[in-house]
């Protein structure tokens, strides 16, 4: 008797077979294989930063780790100065203040990874 895994319409079946000589086919049980254990739960997605009115957000242009952040909150920045690296496809990109103005929130911390269009820094 030979042991063989057959699947069906995506169940897998273990069935045995057992060679035959010169008589009638022996009809066997198919029993379904135990269940794939069941995918792990996926973390709910994190809040975005809310930007208060009248503030200013600086935003990732695409995904990435931020290597680097230069600015402190309390810092008072000038238009198109230096604001964090962010590392994204092993390139670094310098992201630049879009207006003058102080930091009033830091979203992305240094080692954070965001996505395009995520606010990492706030300027109010």
């Amino acid at each position: 008797m030979k042991k063989y895994s057959v699947k069906v319409n995506g169940t897998v079946y273990e069935v045995e077979v057992e060679e035959v000589t010169g008589s009638a086919p022996v009809e066997t049980k198919a029993e379904p294989a135990p269940a794939a254990p069941a995918a792990a739960p996926v973390p709910a997605p994190e809040k975005k930063a809310e930007i208060p009115a009248g503030g200013v957000a600086v935003k990732a242009p695409m995904p990435g780790t931020v290597l680097k952040m230069n600015v402190k909150v309390g810092d008072k920045v000038e238009k198109n100065a230096l604001v964090c690296i962010l590392e994204a496809m092993k390139m670094e990109n310098e992201i630049f203040s879009p207006e003058a103005g102080t930091v009033t929130a830091i979203n992305a911390p240094q080692g954070a990874s965001v996505n395009a269009g995520d606010a990492i820094v706030t300027l109010g």
